[in-house]
């Protein structure tokens, strides 16, 4: 939905975008976009379960390089 502002009459050009940029915010344009910016898809069933794998996996690295490691 665009949004119109016309210039009234003996109207100042500031005032003309002081109310354009208020009838902006109201409508609620900018925040949509704002928001759809950032959009992260949801991850897949298959990537979800490799990414968990790979969680389990670097915890038993973890693990094992804490029982090798040498004591303090």
């Amino acid at each position: 939905m665009p949004v119109q502002v016309t210039k009234k009459e003996k109207e100042t050009s500031q005032n003309l975008a002081h109310r354009f940029t208020k009838a902006v915010r109201q409508s609620g344009v900018l925040l949509s976009i704002r928001k759809g910016r950032f959009y992260n898809r949801a991850k897949s069933e298959l990537a979800k379960k490799r990414s968990a794998l790979r969680r389990v996996e670097l915890k038993a690295e973890k693990i094992k390089a804490d029982k090798l490691a040498k004591p303090k």
